[in-house]
């Protein structure tokens, strides 16, 4: 199975990572983001504080222009301990400016200074001792401010759109980042599953497996935007509740149900592929089985990397969107998101992506 023949129509695996439908309708206005990484920040909303004392340093640190995992490895070289002994919880954006934590686990032994590791690109705001490591996953979300440059359309109907998506949400998208730079992601877990290739460091084969895992997902989530049921309950879905990993399956579609999608208290959700069944049934079942009828080569290969399948809303919920604009052309976008959410899936439901100038 070659990926883009998941995406009907879509010629190569570019376009069929980028050419998912939109549930409004197209972006009623363009626009240019990224012009400078202080127009994108991202400030990770932890679950908790460090205590203070414990064998674990946690760093918060605010870097531009950075790639976490290099950062995580100066932290490793400046504390003289393995890159295994280093985490975060999530990935950030290079191309931008981020605050995230870090911790380092330092077991009976003095700090370093870190200042040593601080650039014009990367400085420690702050650490504290912990009693347990930073962990994947362990925070709430991320708290987004965008800039949109050079605005173009029709104002309007941006702002109605901009409404829409503050009360009724949008499709929840894994971003085109997930998948490398022209998919590059996706074609090693191609070769991946058909055993050939080179050999993959345990964070690349990671980081494949969860594009993989992510594409598959897109393409179930668009086929429901495409029919209008992305956002509505339909027999057999697996519906989990706002804020909570927590899922029900829905035997039919009632209107009890449907009324609380509606108020954004219930998702309808995709599969994230991995051994074990498929636990929705119904119509979601027979939906899930035929959009994905290509691609049982992929479906094989994650099961057998033993990744465990779950379940992800199909909706975003965009937390707290504010927008104003400081000039006649610009747009500037607050919002929150839970963890693993993209902000570029928001903006695609906006403002199309003009050309940039340099």
């Amino acid at each position: 199975m070659s990926p883009p023949e998941t995406a009907s129509s879509n010629p190569t695996l570019e376009t069929a990572i980028l050419a998912l439908a939109t549930a409004w309708g197209g972006p009623p206005a363009a626009g240019r983001w990224r012009v400078s990484p202080e127009d994108f920040q991202v400030m990770e909303i932890p679950l908790l504080e460090p205590a203070g004392a414990g064998e674990h340093i946690w760093l918060w640190i605010r870097k531009r222009e950075e790639n976490t995992d290099q950062v995580a490895r100066q932290l490793a070289r400046c504390a003289g301990v393995r890159a295994r002994d280093v985490s975060y919880a999530g990935l950030k954006d290079r191309n931008a400016v981020t605050g995230q934590w870090f911790s380092v686990h330092l077991p009976g032994r003095h700090e370093p200074d870190w200042g040593a590791i601080e650039t014009n690109r990367v400085t420690v705001l702050r650490h504290a001792r912990h009693n347990r490591k930073l962990r994947r996953g362990a925070l709430r979300g991320n708290a987004f401010r965008i800039v949109v440059r050079d605005v173009s359309g029709d104002s309007d109907a941006l702002q109605q759109r901009l409404e829409t998506v503050a009360s009724r949400g949008l499709p929840n998208y894994f971003g085109e980042q997930r998948f490398g730079r022209a998919g590059s992601n996706l074609r090693m877990a191609e070769h991946l599953f058909e055993h050939r290739g080179p050999r993959l460091s345990r964070h690349q084969r990671g980081l494949v497996l969860s594009a993989a895992r992510a594409f598959l997902f897109n393409q179930v989530l668009a086929h429901r935007v495409r029919d209008g049921s992305w956002n509505r309950v339909i027999p057999g879905d697996a519906l989990q509740l706002d804020g909570s990993h927590s899922f029900f399956i829905a035997a039919a579609a009632d209107a009890e149900l449907q009324a609380r999608a509606d108020a954004l208290d219930l998702h309808p959700t995709g599969p994230l592929w991995g051994r074990g069944d498929s636990p929705v049934g119904a119509a979601c079942r027979q939906l899930e089985e035929q959009v994905l009828a290509c691609c049982g080569s992929w479906q094989q290969g994650l099961t057998a990397a033993g990744l465990r399948q779950e379940r992800r809303a199909l909706r975003l919920v965009v937390k707290d969107l504010q927008w104003s604009w400081p000039t006649p052309d610009s747009l500037v976008l607050e919002f929150s998101l839970p963890a693993g959410c993209y902000a570029t899936s928001v903006l695609r439901e906006l403002v199309a992506r003009a050309a940039d100038r340099h």
